[in-house]
């Protein structure tokens, strides 16, 4: 990033609004102050709160919307034309496949080869990776449940490194890219074969899933991603929306018509068990996603053009969550239905954990470290990476099928490799460790599986069950969830009998369960209808405080004396920080807040802006504990027109948008009434 032409010191200008208009200067402030940090802006116009604007529905410049789903252990897409919006296309079947999987996405796995060179995704780069060579995968690079990467680190930038299996690093962004490419070019292919009109580049609106929970930095990750994989040109952003998880599946279930969802607090409960057993409980959704995948061929779902049959029962004002358990986070949100439009109101800010189904996975390889030994598991993973795929791929298979009616245990086959390298490496076989882990609720089948018990099922799944639950249950108790009347489970995790039990169990009786028939393509299918009208969410709770660091005039008693700044016989605080919005602050769609800046000298064509988060809303100073800097605004100032004099006192009105899924800013030079190229990146800290 460009850095900012430096100043002279002393024609630093303080807030027009706190001096009645003067210009006058002020010295450097301390090392911790913005004047000196943010050098070369001033603020002329901290309002107070958002104006809003109320921004009509545009028509749509496009002829058709592609939504790309990109899961933590499965990703796919869909698209919708148009002229018929009430129709949703999902992608081709994908060759390969894995038993008991009922939905139409693919692993979200990448396989490049050991020049670095994009070579297969999905099922195919998974199969691809398994037929190498022991010695030849070594050099490869397979990477799967790579998104979880971007969620856990706290200091993303676009150099982050991603670890394929086999150990080699490589940067994020051109994972990411790879990925995305890939779906691009399989998704146009498709939206062409059923087109008959030609596409231009202009054409197709993109829409990217994201967690709700994902802050700033990781939503423009995917966005630039996408401008790289060649999604869309970073001179027409608004050709890609960043689309929340249970946002879009919440959009989606105001379609649902009563025989596309399954009601589970229709069963009924004694004690927290099913009085009928839970093989009812288990049979009904099964029955359901029979029904769908027989109805699958055609590959396109109708959606109602308003809201569906479920809709019918609430009134206005009644609120709902939509719990959407992925394989990485789960994300809650709140939303309320507005009738007799149809649109939302999110009552509280989007919330969640890394609790999906990934939790799982880790548990059983846990369980693997306790049985064989920590030291021989992460020498198998890296000397016999494919194998070690393998063994993942036939837990998956196996923990789908977990139920908590089953009586018998469940196989895990373990790849010969294993079975010889643990003999080589420590000198006796798998059975004889299993044996003396006195691990009993693991056995060995001389078929060379191991034989997990009911108990051992339920011991992978409880820690991550229990978060779900007991996250679920803590956002009840807020004040504004108070009267929840469903709760919607949505997500490839909510598919689980072992997940629908527990919840079923710790809320049946305060809300109505209700789990789509094709839970797993819920979200996928709302970031269509999303695409075809971002205006659905009117209204969304900000995640964080933003703001920036200014001067204030000086109060005794009310600021630190450690910030006083004086000159001229003035004294003025430091360090304040002008809140641009509040945590957990309704902000509506089109609500904009506003704020001006004039350049500290002349001729100045660059202006950067620090921007300053919090969790909470209790901050005085930008230097309180828990705020910091999460990224910048910069404004490129025009040269003046030929012939044009410069103004004396330069004032440049900024625009952020904080109702929509991303942060937005827009800028204009007051004097000449021309647009300033503004940006925010969160990035690059």
């Amino acid at each position: 990033m460009a850095t900012l032409l430096q100043p002279n010191v002393n024609s630093l200008q303080t807030p027009a609004s706190l001096l009645a208009g003067e210009n006058r200067s002020v010295p450097p402030s301390p090392s911790c102050s913005p004047a000196r940090n943010d050098c070369g802006i001033a603020p002329l116009t901290p309002s107070p709160s958002p104006r809003t604007v109320v921004r009509p529905q545009a028509a749509r410049p496009f002829s058709v919307v592609v939504a790309i789903d990109f899961g933590t252990t499965s990703s796919g897409y869909a698209f919708s034309f148009t002229q018929d919006p009430e129709a949703i296309h999902m992608m081709r079947r994908w060759e390969g496949g894995d038993p008991g999987v009922a939905n139409q996405k693919s692993p979200t796995c990448l396989l490049l080869t050991p020049e670095l060179r994009f070579h297969s995704f999905g099922f195919a780069a998974r199969d691809s990776y398994h037929d190498l060579d022991p010695e030849e995968a070594r050099h490869w690079l397979y990477f799967d449940k790579f998104k979880m990467k971007i969620h856990s680190t706290s200091d993303l930038t676009m150099e982050t490194e991603l670890e394929a299996v086999s150990g080699r690093r490589v940067r994020a962004i051109e994972v990411f890219v790879h990925a995305l490419r890939f779906f691009r070019e399989h998704a146009l292919k498709e939206v062409k074969d059923q087109s008959s009109s030609v596409l231009e580049g202009g054409a197709v609106r993109w829409v990217i899933t994201v967690p709700a929970v994902w802050r700033q930095p990781a939503k423009q990750f995917m966005r630039e991603a996408a401008y790289l994989a060649g999604l869309v040109s970073t001179d027409a952003p608004e050709q890609l929306l960043i689309a929340l998880e249970p946002e879009a599946a919440s959009i989606y279930c105001r379609k649902l018509r009563l025989h596309q969802v399954v009601d589970l607090s229709t069963r009924p409960m004694a004690n927290g068990i099913e009085t009928d057993g839970p093989r009812l409980f288990d049979s009904g959704f099964r029955q359901a996603r029979e029904q769908l995948r027989r109805a699958r061929h055609s590959r396109t779902f109708l959606v109602e053009s308003g809201t569906g049959e479920l809709w019918s029962e609430m009134q206005t004002g009644d609120r709902y969550i939509v719990a959407d358990c992925g394989g990485g986070t789960v994300d809650l949100t709140v939303h309320q239905i507005e009738q007799p439009q149809g649109t939302l109101k999110e009552l509280y800010k989007a919330s969640g954990g890394p609790y999906g189904a990934v939790g799982v996975d880790l548990a059983f390889e846990a369980m693997l470290c306790q049985i064989f030994g920590a030291d021989f598991i992460e020498s198998f993973k890296a000397k016999r990476p494919a194998a070690w795929v393998d063994l993942t791929i036939a837990f998956e298979a196996r923990k789908r099928t977990a139920s908590p009616s089953s009586a018998n245990p469940l196989n895990i086959s373990l790849p010969f490799s294993f079975i010889d390298f643990y003999k080589r490496h420590r000198g006796q076989s798998v059975e004889t460790a299993l044996r003396k882990s006195n691990m009993n609720i693991v056995k060995w089948s001389s078929q060379g599986m191991l034989r997990l018990t009911p108990e051992a099922m339920r011991e992978l799944f409880q820690p991550t069950i229990n978060n779900i639950v007991k996250h679920i249950e803590d956002l009840m108790r807020k004040q504004e969830v108070q009267g929840v009347r469903f709760l919607f489970l949505v997500g490839g995790f909510a598919e689980s009998p072992m997940l629908q039990q527990a919840v079923h169990a710790a809320l049946g009786r305060s809300c109505r369960i209700i789990i789509p028939q094709d839970v797993g393509l819920t979200i996928l299918k709302g970031a269509v209808l999303f695409g075809l009208d971002p205006t659905v969410v009117r209204v969304r709770r900000c995640p964080l405080t933003y703001g920036v660091g200014v001067l204030n005039r000086f109060v005794e008693g009310r600021h630190q004396r450690d910030k006083l700044l004086v000159k001229e016989g003035r004294e003025w605080c430091t360090d304040i920080l002008d809140r641009f919005v509040a945590v957990d602050q309704s902000v509506a769609l089109g609500e904009l807040v506003r704020r001006s800046y004039t350049p500290a000298r002349p001729g100045q064509r660059k202006i950067i802006i620090n921007i300053y988060c919090s969790a909470t809303d209790d901050v005085v100073y930008i230097t309180d504990p828990g705020v910091r800097k999460c990224g910048t605004i910069t404004l490129d100032l025009p040269e003046p027109a030929p012939g044009e004099a410069p103004a004396r006192r330069r004032e440049i009105r900024t625009t952020m948008q904080f109702g929509d899924t991303e942060i937005k800013v827009t800028a204009v030079d007051v004097p000449t009434n021309r647009t300033v190229r503004a940006a925010i990146d969160f990035l690059s800290n």
